[in-house]
């Protein structure tokens, strides 16, 4: 598979498990790392909705429709879940109001 940014090798692989659960016939060896996933797999809305329903279900990250178009390609879509996985693990900080995340780290 193209390489798209570094990401964890977990993520990774289920990302890739759930493009050859869709798509079985298709080279995913072959895909560009910055095209939609959605041309050059020939996924339809409810392919690219299962997408992400089942990747929610694996690493606990939701993407609401308006950012659908930020993980239409194989490296936005590792690079969303990656930082969302991150931000979902540093939650919230003490007394701050919910939905409120902790600012990235530095260093």
């Amino acid at each position: 598979m193209s390489q798209a940014p570094e990401a964890n090798p977990l993520l990774r692989q289920t990302v890739e498990q759930a493009l050859h659960n869709l798509a079985p016939e298709a080279d995913l060896a072959r895909l560009h790392p910055q095209r939609s996933l959605r041309e050059q797999l020939d996924l339809d809305s409810f392919d690219f909705l299962q997408l992400l329903i089942g990747l929610q279900q694996r690493w606990g990250v939701s993407v609401p429709e308006r950012d659908y178009r930020q993980v239409d390609s194989l490296e936005g879509l590792i690079a969303y879940l990656a930082g969302r996985a991150a931000e979902a693990q540093a939650g919230p900080l003490p007394g701050s109001l919910p939905g409120a995340h902790r600012p990235p780290q530095e260093g």
